[in-house]
C-alpha cells in the first residue's frame, strides 16, 4: 500500500533577495507546488484567491497546462502570474511577470531578521 502515499517534497531554495521554501505534492491524479515566502506565497493554479484576499494574505499564481504542469517549485520560476491578490499587488507584483520576479517582490517585502 506504500505506493498509494502521495509524495510531498520541500527545499531551501535561494534567491536574490533572501531564501524561500519551494514544496511539491502529488497523488493519484493530482499535484501542486508552492514557493512559500516570509510575506506569502507563489504558487500554482490550484489556490483561490478569494478567501486569501479576505485575510489580507499576499499570493500569486501562475498557471500550468495539461501538457506542461507545474510540478516542482522551479517550475514556477518561468511561469507567468496569471492573478495576485490586492497584498500581492501592494508588493510591487503584476499579473504577466515571471514567477521568479514575484518570489524576489515578496521577499523584499520582508525585512531581514538581524
Amino acid at each position: 500500500m506504500a505506493d498509494k502515499l502521495p509524495r510531498t517534497a520541500s527545499r531551501e531554495l535561494p534567491f536574490d533577495n533572501g531564501t524561500a521554501i519551494g514544496m511539491s505534492h502529488r497523488w493519484v491524479g493530482g499535484q501542486y507546488c508552492t514557493i512559500l515566502t516570509a510575506a506569502g506565497i507563489v504558487g500554482c493554479g490550484i489556490y483561490d484567491m478569494e478567501t486569501p484576499a479576505e485575510f489580507d494574505q499576499a499570493i500569486a499564481i501562475a498557471k500550468g497546462t495539461p501538457a506542461c504542469p507545474l510540478v516542482e517549485p522551479e517550475d514556477l520560476y518561468g511561469a507567468r502570474i496569471v492573478d495576485c491578490t490586492p497584498k500581492a499587488k501592494s508588493f510591487g507584483i503584476e499579473v504577466g511577470m515571471s514567477g521568479r520576479e514575484a518570489v524576489e517582490l515578496m521577499l523584499k517585502a520582508v525585512p531581514a531578521v538581524p
